[in-house]
């Protein structure tokens, strides 16, 4: 066995609340429970027990439990969670109404503002009033075409006191992008801020909203929020809405402070529309349910991530990625949740640390593409910023490489737990996270969440360890999707995720149990690389190509070829960098000497720019595509649509 990187100290493993909740368990349920595996097991035998554990020790607000925890468990899709609850999503965030900073915002130009927990209560409470008067009830859509600003929790939470169903795109997408996601979903409410911020430039908002009234005939009403100017330009835009005037109309003014009339649903009621990421045809309108994203989110937050009322979160993320929806869910916890819009590194890559800093914050999370970025650099936080306060580091988005793991503990700080975490969009949450009572090993993700039968299968569909396979859930858990949108009897749904191996979630990940419990993520199955048949996640590759300092970053696609597939990497270069023969030999011998010489790729090449989605995910499927003259069915999922461009008709890959 490796040696860790990072053990929890006694004293941090006996204040964790996963310490409280394995001693809760012990009395209640389990008295031979004895560490953290044997928790585990007991979480997936006892499904019915643990989640019921999991909603006391969270203390979730419901106006009526169910005397049932879960019902025909035995059905994958179809097991139906707390059957007989009746509760709201809003009401759970807004438990706390005291003076303690519940919204903390900052931009690219510094701190801006904060909300106490009270004054989010109040202003919650005046939105849902305003939108109750303008007709909005249980089952409708709203939608957010806004940045990350306290705006878009404050809609979000008015929206969903109603009952309502809350959907969102970042306002960096183009109008076609935004039109493929609410055009389907059919919002009657749309909240839209007047532009954004990214990398020292403001963009304006107002004249794509002029566009996208046309295309989204169900919209009522544009609610505008003033951001980047006092009385933006509304003129071309139809039953528009200031937001200032909607929370000074008359039924928000006459809304006594502390009066919200929360909706009390079943815990299966539609909550958010969440989107894939649309690269291969029409995003899917993934629907997710008000208890399951409840009861998940505190899971991870209170025992994974070891949050309390005394913590800073903050995670780099925009409204167009589940990770807002996660980092939100936060105010049911109490601590002061952090937000921010713009580039992570502008005006200079220090900014976050600044935030950090200032703020005190005891939870960062962003991801292996930042931490990336600032080694690259040359950033030295541990020199440059106090970061006492910082506890953990979370990394999603892609698979953090054993570099970064080194980097965080040379160059950021030696005591932190180094979290990365693996989930998705599928189930608004994490199928691998951080255990804050374990140690931290290099290139792995601690541990599999509690209560998800995380296995990996071969591709006969068995179960193995210390082999590479595919991601699967074989059980079901509360936040699995209810469905996907205008998909009535299923098919959709069934086909995205049980059709591989039928009754078990096949996720699409090619992935790794470890003997530590833990796990190492390779990639997409479906990028997985399959030269004279053997299969290479991309992520192997890029961990090691990342380490070439020539290279910015890179996309590692298989290209068919007289009869076989070869492997062809293509590299985006430092500037003034060419892709010279001592350049190409040295990532090949980083890749051979650090992954195999299966992995060396047949061709290198170089290019300006690489496709990523909004998210910043890397687009491998887009590119394969491109390089097969195959068309990419919706390149307005990207954010850099034209660097598809780049990888047609290349010359050199015609030998």
């Amino acid at each position: 066995m490796t040696e860790p990187l990072w053990r929890p100290s006694a004293e941090r493993i006996e204040k964790a609340n996963l310490t409280a909740f394995l001693r809760t368990v012990r009395r209640r349920w389990q008295p031979d429970l004895e560490d953290y595996s044997a928790l585990y097991r007991w979480s997936i035998e006892k499904p019915d027990q643990f989640w019921q554990a999991v909603w006391e020790f969270c203390g979730i607000v419901a106006s009526r439990p169910s005397d049932e925890v879960v019902v025909d468990f035995d059905r994958m899709p179809g097991a139906r969670w707390f059957p007989g609850a009746r509760l709201n999503f809003a009401e759970n965030l807004l438990r706390f109404r005291d003076d303690r900073r519940a919204l903390v915002f900052w931009n690219e130009t510094g701190f801006q503002r904060s909300l106490s927990y009270a004054e989010l209560f109040a202003q919650t409470a005046r939105m849902a009033a305003s939108l109750k008067g303008l007709g909005v009830k249980r089952g409708d859509r709203v939608a957010g075409f806004v940045p990350n600003i306290p705006e878009a929790v404050i809609a979000m939470l008015a929206a969903t006191s109603l009952g309502a169903v809350w959907s969102l795109c970042s306002p960096d997408f183009g109008t076609q992008g935004v039109v493929d996601r609410f055009g389907q979903i059919e919002p009657r409410i749309l909240f839209a801020a007047d532009g954004y911020l990214y990398d020292g430039r403001q963009f304006d908002s107002l004249e794509r909203l002029r566009t996208l009234q046309a295309q989204l005939p169900t919209v009522e009403h544009v609610v505008v929020i003033p951001y980047l100017h006092r009385r933006p330009n509304l003129a071309g835009i139809e039953h528009a809405l200031l937001w200032p005037d909607l929370m000074d109309c008359p039924q928000a003014r006459d809304v006594n402070p502390g009066d919200i009339e929360f909706e009390q649903l079943p815990f299966d009621h539609p909550l958010y529309i969440l989107y894939s990421s649309g690269t291969t045809g029409v995003p899917k309108c993934i629907v997710h349910c008000t208890g399951g994203v409840l009861i998940q989110h505190l899971k991870e937050q209170v025992l994974h991530c070891d949050l309390s009322r005394d913590d800073r979160l903050f995670f780099f993320t925009t409204c167009g990625w589940m990770m807002w929806n996660w980092l939100v869910s936060a105010l049911a916890v109490g601590c002061e949740v952090l937000l921010y819009d713009g580039s992570p590194l502008a005006p200079k890559p220090e900014i976050l640390f600044d935030m950090a800093q200032r703020e005190r914050m005891t939870v960062l999370g962003t991801s292996p593409r930042f931490l990336t970025a600032i080694a690259k650099a040359g950033l030295d936080p541990r020199a440059s910023h106090d970061l006492g306060a910082l506890r953990t580091i979370l990394s999603t988005g892609s698979p953090l490489n054993g570099e970064s793991f080194d980097y965080v503990y040379e160059k950021i700080k030696p005591d932190v737990c180094l979290s990365s975490i693996s989930g998705g969009t599928d189930l608004c949450g994490c199928f691998a996270l951080g255990n804050p009572i374990a140690a931290v090993y290099r290139g792995e993700l601690q541990t599999r969440g509690l209560g998800m039968h995380v296995l990996v299968f071969d591709d006969v569909g068995r179960a193995v360890v210390g082999q590479k396979g595919e991601l699967v859930c074989a059980a079901p858990f509360p936040s699995m999707p209810i469905g996907f949108w205008r998909d009535p009897d299923g098919a959709a749904y069934s086909k995205a995720y049980f059709e591989r191996f039928p009754g078990v979630w096949h996720h699409g990940d090619f992935a790794e149990l470890t003997e530590q419990g833990g796990m190492i993520i390779y990639g997409r199955s479906d990028a997985v690389l399959n030269p004279s048949g053997v299969r290479i996640g991309t992520a192997e590759i890029y961990r090691q190509v990342e380490q070439v300092p020539e290279v910015v970053e890179s996309v590692v696609v298989g290209q068919e070829w007289r009869g076989d597939v070869r492997v062809v990497l293509f590299v985006k270069l430092r500037s003034g960098t060419t892709l010279d023969e001592p350049v190409v030999q040295r990532i090949k011998d980083q890749i051979r000497r650090g992954a195999s010489p299966r992995h060396v790729p047949a061709k290198i090449v170089a290019v300006a720019d690489i496709p990523r989605t909004r998210s910043g995910k890397i687009v491998e499927l887009a590119v394969r595509d491109c390089l097969h003259g195959r068309p990419v069915k919706n390149s307005e999922a990207l954010a850099n649509p034209e660097a598809l461009d780049l990888f047609k008709n290349l010359p050199e890959l015609n030998d």
